[in-house]
């Protein structure tokens, strides 16, 4: 099995290809060729060189024609979609987030549709393309009204892969997925940043800044579940999912308050005290249209599973990215 991850260089697609090079197979055929791709060069997964299979890294525009028609020319089974501007980049620069977001996802179909094969498209949205008002939760047939380009944009690749599929051009699965935290790294432009750095930052030592206000709540999902989510859109069977291709991943409906007392609890009050309270209208104004909280019934019956509590994505962070201690 070939498998082609765009965006391959940011922190999900750097672990979705770790996960990938560990089990060596996905859909319980065996992975022969993996083909990483971003606009900076991304790396090999350490656990390739003992799994048998050929990685290619490869650098371009993807919303250039050249670069992925070459990218699908070698026709691979199984495309990850995760390459896109994020949130707060796609709504300072509209330019930007249109050619990369709406134009490369669609010039990415008509790739495939070209070249004549029909691979498994699993394309990463996002509960972005929701707006309020909100019902509470929000269940699966609410509206796609979103309140920033970023949510336009997403919103437009999913109707893009509803039709593509309808007609027989790629086999997708569109995964929205709740804001992931705690995101290992240095920050990012997303809007949503704060999420992870206010646990990040303290876990670390560092003073960390909330641009919003205690009682603001968010659907999040740890980088564990969110690969785990990857892996089980690329092996769903199609009649499973049905006409409507696109799913809200499970998460958790959890306050910035409540993240900082979790993180109390785990690490003790010297590391949560390290939050400092500063609200940032910008920051604050994006937030405040985005949704909260959802009844995700389709994916929960198709077997997703999201983190049990706040707590345990703090302990995954700890040990996946801080060797399972906290630094002193």
């Amino acid at each position: 099995m070939h498998v082609l991850i765009l965006g391959a260089a940011g922190m999900v697609g750097r672990k979705l290809a770790e996960r990938l090079a560990r089990d060596g197979q996905l859909a319980g055929r065996t992975v022969s060729q993996l083909t990483l791709h971003d606009v900076v060069p991304p790396a090999a997964p350490a656990a390739a060189a003992g799994a048998g299979f050929e990685v290619s890294a490869h650098t371009g525009d993807i919303a250039e024609a050249d670069t992925i028609n070459a990218l699908v020319a070698g026709k691979p089974d199984v495309i990850f979609h995760l390459a896109a501007i994020v949130s707060g980049e796609a709504e300072t620069d509209f330019d930007k987030g249109y050619r990369i977001n709406l134009e490369g996802t669609w010039g990415l179909l008509e790739a495939i549709r070209q070249a004549e094969f029909v691979p498994r498209l699993v394309f990463t949205s996002s509960i972005a393309v929701f707006g309020a008002p909100f019902p509470e939760p929000i269940p699966d047939e609410f509206h796609h009204t979103p309140l920033t380009s970023y949510g336009v944009q997403k919103a437009c690749g999913e109707l893009l892969l509803m039709d593509y599929t309808r007609k027989g051009f790629v086999d997708g699965v569109g995964i929205r997925l709740p804001t992931v935290a705690v995101r290992p790294g240095k920050p990012n432009k997303a809007a949503s940043g704060f999420f992870s750095g206010i646990i990040r930052e303290p876990l670390s030592g560092q003073e960390a800044v909330c641009p919003v206000g205690p009682e603001v709540r968010h659907w999040v999902a740890s980088p564990r579940a969110s690969i785990g989510f990857l892996i089980h859109a690329a092996e769903l069977p199609g009649e499973k999912i049905g006409p409507r291709r696109s799913l809200t991943m499970p998460g958790l409906c959890v306050s910035v308050g409540e993240m900082v007392e979790a993180l109390r609890r785990v690490a003790g009050d010297k590391v949560a005290d390290r939050v400092r309270w500063e609200r940032d209208p910008f920051i604050d104004g994006i937030v405040a249209g985005w949704p909260q909280n959802f009844n995700p019934r389709r994916a929960t019956e198709l077997g997703f599973q999201a983190d049990p509590d706040f707590e345990t994505i703090i302990r995954i962070h700890i040990e996946d990215e801080l060797g399972g201690r906290i630094p002193g």
